[in-house]
């Protein structure tokens, strides 16, 4: 029971919807293959029932944007341009990159344990600090238990009414996630848990002496200029411009605005941050281009696990640290990470070489399984698309 971050977690929680196009902009025209439109991909999205569809390419020819359905089912506006988007676990690549520094500064170790560096938080049920290492944190190989399915016993629209203003610190989060036993001894396998980066942003505050919101800001943020995007905590509300977003919480039941997030399980270093696909892809072009980090942290964020055939990941599909490898149909692969909530689901992907970067923004989610597959299936092709295009 997972929001914001996989492919397939829509459908698994049982968590789509009609639209209008919308005019497609564009600055520069790039180079693409015999028939090929960004702009078709977004309308295809759109057409599997997503109310608004948001999505922008950057390569060394220009910037193609393609917008397609309504940024307001109540009043019809169109998505807006460059709008404010909910990046729900795309923090999880934000905050790696910033331990991955600190590693880099040797003020922290991959193979350090969690015990040393937090003495005493990961413990009970069966949790042992002592034998998971940062790296298993990063790379989700820690067996660590999942907190979700604490603050969020079901995932229904009177469960979301009722508790998306409540806030937990991320110390109380992790106590909750300590009363269940690990899923399997650390290192030995892969599975998702937000439970992860509230622990490794706790260990960058005792590092540091800083909060992982200032070190995004001053080592990644600042340095890039992209001041689209923040770390609002437990600030529910979107900057303007942005689209609605829409969730879907029975089969054929009614689109509930949830454009104020869930503040459980959306207001800490798992996945909190906005901003915009701009910024996004400026800041993945920049990690994938060796700006952010140095050689050797870099190719350990790119060194990559196998995850399990019902990770509800595409088949083919690696984690590295804060960073999930994909299989692109022309050959290779993309970097990149997504992030999903109640209503959004928002995917940022960059070539290896970080020349072509893309995000798609989808402003609702569905209810129905098959429905929701349909809708992830059109943005893994517009992504794959896209990338795929002669440089």
């Amino acid at each position: 029971m997972i929001f914001r971050r996989v492919w397939l977690s829509a459908g698994a929680l049982g968590l789509a919807l009609s639209c209008l196009p919308c005019v497609a902009a564009s600055a520069a025209p790039v180079p693409s293959g015999p028939g090929w439109s960004l702009q078709r991909d977004a309308d295809a999205v759109r057409d599997a029932g997503v109310t608004g569809v948001e999505v922008r390419l950057d390569t060394p020819g220009g910037t193609v944007t393609a917008r397609s359905g309504v940024g307001d089912s109540a009043t019809g506006r169109p998505v807006p341009v460059d709008g404010h988007l909910r990046l729900g676990s795309t923090t999880k690549t934000f905050v790696a990159t910033v331990v991955l520094q600190l590693v880099g500064e040797r003020r922290i170790s991959l193979d350090q344990r969690v015990e040393d560096l937090l003495p005493g938080v990961v413990s009970g049920a069966g949790n042992d600090g002592r034998t998971i290492t940062v790296r298993d944190l990063l790379r989700h190989t820690s067996g660590l238990p999942e907190y979700v399915s604490d603050v969020l016993p079901e995932p229904t629209a009177r469960a979301y009414f009722a508790n998306r203003w409540r806030t937990y610190r991320p110390e109380d989060l992790v106590r909750l996630a300590m009363r269940h036993a690990p899923a399997f001894p650390a290192g030995t396998r892969w599975a998702y848990s937000n439970t992860n980066y509230l622990l490794a942003a706790m260990i960058v505050e005792r590092v540091t002496g800083r909060t992982w919101e200032q070190q995004v800001h001053d080592r990644i943020l600042r340095p890039l200029g992209l001041r689209g995007t923040d770390t609002p905590g437990t600030d529910p509300f979107l900057p303007y411009p942005h689209a609605a977003n829409y969730q879907q919480f029975t089969v054929n039941g009614p689109m509930v605005d949830t454009t104020i997030p869930y503040r459980p399980f959306d207001s800490g270093a798992d996945g909190s941050m906005t901003g915009t696909a701009r910024d996004l892809n400026r800041f993945f072009a920049a990690l994938a281009s060796g700006r952010l980090l140095k050689p050797a942290e870099l190719a350990a964020m790119r060194t990559t696990v196998a995850m399990p055939d019902d990770s509800g990941h595409p088949k083919g599909t690696r984690d590295g640290l804060g960073l999930f490898f994909n299989p692109l149909s022309c050959g290779g692969g993309y970097l990149g990470h997504g992030g999903n909530g109640f209503g959004y689901d928002v995917q940022a992907a960059t070539t290896m070489d970080g020349r072509r970067t893309i995000s798609v923004a989808a402003h609702s989610r569905s209810a129905d399984p098959g429905t929701s597959a349909r809708q992830e299936a059109a943005v893994r092709d517009l992504i794959d698309h896209a990338l795929c295009q002669p440089a």
